[in-house]
Formats: structure tokens, C-alpha cells, sequence
């Protein structure tokens, strides 16, 4: 990595050691030395335990589920710090953005949640954000400080392609909704695979109503492609649907396995032969409870980002191609 990677403070909040250590192993260096912890009344204090005057300050923090907002509030803390500090430059580095469903005033009254979130990281001092396959684009928008949105897409073709099992024309690449179809075109010209798609009618969030196939499936590997996958009954309904179609096999590949409440139980009853996500969110003991989840390593992409951003170097190659 060359003399600068000394210069980089990467900061790693409490959410995802195990990502941070990916990453500092990747860049060549160790993490800054911070200490964070909680009063006997849930309020988070943040001491960071070496000079980050003048430095290029990168902060990552991921969101826990279950701990979502003690996560923001101690990577919103630990930016303040680094300001008040006098760090040159602070980019919070959020593999899995908060609040990025709660993007739109889909109803009256509803609130803009991830613009609220927006706002905070730039009260907080934050200088420049790196995220992963934001829920939708458009979030980048809600900041006045450039967002680099990196995409998981590289390495899941990679992974497609590595897979002696996923022939071209025994494949199809499929959407479980049509917010997805973007995505999962773009996946499917990538390979040179047939592509599907299943409309969902919702009658209340998390709850999924009847599921209609656009597309052939018959005999086939299905892929279904998304940017989450938090209760799973999506993913669920979508593979009993591709099943009663003719689907040979239904495997999912989503970027930010969230996998909250009864999700493992869920994936383990469902007819998905395989549930492969990548490690943007610490998954703690679900793979040992459920052997469907394979997971992408998406380390090296974040570390590359990093270090280009440091070394004031273009982003945009790793949109397309996995840093070696």
C-alpha cells in the first residue's frame, strides 16, 4: 500500500469489529486505539486513545440488528470527537446505511427518516461518507458532502461465475419485487443470463400479499437478487413461488443479510437451497444455526475505497471490478 496507508486513523466502532479487522489487515495497518462504553444508563461515551490531529480520519461503523440506534449514536459520537479533535478530514464509513428503507413520503404524515439521518452525520462533522448498495440511490442526494455508494455486484458476479453448478443456460437471475429490477437486470447482463421478475402486492409493511412470476423458470437454477433481507418472508414466498413454477433450485444473494427476528427459522423452513450474503452485517451465531448462509467477503473493496479516497484516487474502477 505504499508509505500513505500510515497516514490513514481507521476507527471501528463496536457494531462490526470483525469487519474492521478485514479491513486493517487489508490496508496494511492497525486500527486507532479507542475505548467506547455504556453508563448504567445506556448513555455511550466514546474516548479515542491517540492524537488524530490533522489526520485523514476514516470511522467504520455497521448496524447491528437489534442495536441500530446505540450504533448510530456511538459512530455520531466518535465523529464529534475526531472534529473537536482536530482531525483533517472525517469520513464515516457505513457499509449498511440506517434508516435507508424510510427514504420517501410514501404516505401522509410519514417521515424522511434516512434525510434525518443525513443531516445528523453532517451536524455531527462528518466529511465524506462510503456506504455499500444503498437501498436507493437517491439517499446520496440528502448530503451536502460527497457519498461514494460502493456495489456489492462485482463480487456476486464473481461468486456466480466461481460456482461450477450456475451454468449460463441453466440459470436465471430473478427480481423478488419490481424495485429490485434494476439491480437485478443489470446482474443478469453482466453474466449473460435470463432474467425474471416477481410482482409483490404489500398489503402493510413486512407482510407480503400475493406474488405473481413474469418470466420462465422452468428447470432452472433461480438466483434471487436483492439489496437485504431482514425477516426473510420475501425471500421465503418468492422461492415458494419459483418452486410452483418449476425452479430446479432457489438460491438468494443479497448484500446486507440482516436477518432480524425470526429470519433463521424462516430460511431454514423455506425451500432456498442456499442464502449467500455478504459481511457488511456481523451475522454473530446464525451461520452455525443455519447451514443455508454463505457469505461474500466484501473487505477488500471497502479497504480499497478507503485507500483510494485517501490518496485522493478514483473510486469509480471498484463499481465495476474486485480490487485483487
Amino acid at each position: 500500500m505504499g508509505d500513505t496507508a500510515n497516514e490513514i486513523k481507521l476507527l471501528s466502532g463496536n457494531s462490526h469489529p470483525m469487519l474492521a479487522r478485514l479491513v486493517a489487515d487489508r490496508l496494511g495497518i492497525e486500527p486507532a486505539k479507542t475505548l467506547s462504553l455504556n453508563y448504567s444508563n445506556r448513555e455511550t461515551s466514546v474516548t479515542i486513545g491517540e492524537s488524530v490531529r490533522d489526520e485523514d480520519v476514516f470511522i467504520l461503523q455497521s448496524t447491528a440488528p437489534g442495536d441500530i440506534n446505540d450504533g448510530l449514536m456511538e459512530l455520531l459520537i466518535m465523529i464529534h470527537a475526531c472534529r473537536t479533535a482536530s482531525a483533517r478530514r472525517i469520513t464515516a464509513v457505513v457499509p449498511n446505511f440506517p434508516y435507508a428503507r424510510q427514504d420517501k413520503k410514501d404516505k401522509s404524515r410519514a417521515p424522511i427518516s434516512a434525510k434525518l439521518i443525513a443531516n445528523m452525520l453532517e451536524t455531527a462533522g462528518c466529511n465524506h461518507v462510503i456506504t455499500m448498495d444503498l437501498h436507493a440511490s437517491q439517499i446520496q442526494g440528502f448530503f451536502s458532502v460527497p457519498v461514494d455508494n460502493l456495489y456489492a455486484e462485482p463480487s456476486v458476479l464473481r461468486f456466480i461465475r466461481e460456482n461450477p453448478n450456475l451454468r449460463r443456460d441453466e440459470t436465471v437471475i430473478v427480481s423478488p419485487d419490481a424495485g429490485g429490477a434494476k439491480r437485478a437486470t443489470s446482474i443478469a447482463d453482466g453474466l449473460e443470463m435470463a432474467f425474471a421478475l416477481i410482482h409483490k402486492e404489500r398489503p402493510r409493511p413486512n407482510v407480503v400479499g400475493r406474488m405473481v412470476l413474469v418470466g420462465d423458470v422452468q428447470g432452472k437454477v433461480a438466483i434471487l437478487v436483492d439489496d437485504m433481507a431482514d425477516t426473510c418472508g420475501t425471500l421465503a414466498k418468492a422461492a415458494a413461488t419459483l418452486k410452483e413454477h418449476g425452479a430446479r433450485e432457489v438460491i438468494a444473494i443479497v448484500t446486507h443479510g440482516i436477518l432480524s427476528g425470526g429470519a433463521v427459522d424462516t430460511i431454514n423452513k423455506s425451500c432456498l437451497s442456499q442464502v449467500v450474503v455478504t459481511n457488511t452485517v456481523p451475522l454473530g451465531d446464525k451461520q452455525e444455526r443455519c447451514p443455508k448462509i454463505k457469505v461474500i467477503d466484501v473487505s477488500s473493496t471497502i479497504a480499497e475505497s478507503i485507500r483510494r479516497t485517501h490518496n485522493g484516487e478514483s473510486v469509480s474502477y471498484l463499481f465495476r471490478n474486485v480490487p485483487v
